[in-house]
């Protein structure tokens, strides 16, 4: 699937989308692997995702590595943002397996460095920009067999 967004705003609506088109699919966890350069919309995206649960104040997580969210109907969030992640040592002591094995949505932004700890089967989103537009995003989203 692909789409085309021209704000931030529209962005966060496609993140809202893809929330709502998992929460009736049956699978207890989910990881999506988001990619795209710096500044390119991967936090409005999962802004949008969370506000489809009900949960707001949504920043990114670079410092923290990871931010955690629950809803009021106890569904999780593990926001990740990988782009500090330099070895496995720095995955690992974070406690990546225990959050991605744990039942919620694992959103991880800057997956490309983490290639090789990407569980499958998985949720590829990558957002880009438009050449011929600088406010405009592509975004495309890829789901593997078994992921919804």
């Amino acid at each position: 699937m692909q789409y085309i967004t021209k704000s931030p705003e529209e962005t966060s609506q496609v993140g809202y989308e893809l929330a709502k088109k998992l929460d009736t699919g049956g699978t207890l966890r989910t990881f999506i692997a988001m990619r795209g350069e710096m500044g390119v919309g991967k936090t409005a995206f999962v802004r949008g995702f969370a506000s489809y649960f009900g949960i707001e104040g949504v920043k990114s997580p670079t410092y923290a590595v990871m931010n955690q969210h629950t809803s009021k109907n106890s569904k999780r969030i593990y926001h990740f943002d990988m782009y500090r992640i330099e070895s496995d040592d720095d995955l690992y002591s974070i406690g990546y397996d225990d959050y991605i094995e744990s039942d919620g949505y694992a959103l991880v932004e800057w997956s490309e460095n983490i290639e090789y700890a990407i569980p499958h089967p998985a949720i590829y989103v990558t957002i880009a920009r438009d050449d011929d537009d600088e406010m405009a995003r592509i975004i495309t989203v890829e789901v593997e067999e078994g992921a919804i």
